[in-house]
């Protein structure tokens, strides 16, 4: 018999091919951040229901979100939750059929990635300057 050859087939793209743009590395973060604001989101009802069990359970909770390790993560749930409504505000704009061209793109992919930073120290500076405000 004889030995045919394989037709040369085109491979599948993958991460190795794509130069990594910064729209790419946000729309990654923006769905990471949705599966972290689900845990988040757990966290903010077991507040919720042990405000609710009485003293003793709310101040366990107010233990482990006080330690340096419960405000690291309600620091990073705040950053989530800003760059995901950030995220999803870019994704509002182009759902009206603008900023769309690269200009646009850019733009906006900047504003995203540089405001969520920004707006998570400018809240956790307030709630340290003025505690009993927020």
């Amino acid at each position: 018999m004889s030995e045919q050859s394989k037709p040369a087939r085109p491979l599948s793209p993958h991460i190795q091919i794509y130069r990594w743009t910064l729209t790419m590395m946000l729309s990654i973060l923006h769905r990471a951040t949705g599966v972290a604001l689900y845990a988040g989101t757990a966290l903010l009802a077991w507040w919720l229901l042990a405000a609710a069990s009485g003293p003793d359970a709310y101040a366990l909770v107010q233990e482990v979100s006080s330690a340096w390790y419960g405000r690291l993560v309600l620091f990073g749930y705040t950053w989530g939750l800003f760059h995901h409504m950030m995220g999803g505000i870019r994704h509002f704009i182009w759902d009206t059929g603008r900023g769309f061209d690269l200009k646009h793109v850019e733009i906006i992919a900047r504003i995203t990635a540089f405001l969520p930073p920004v707006m998570t120290l400018g809240v956790w500076l307030a709630a340290y300057i003025y505690p009993g405000a927020l």
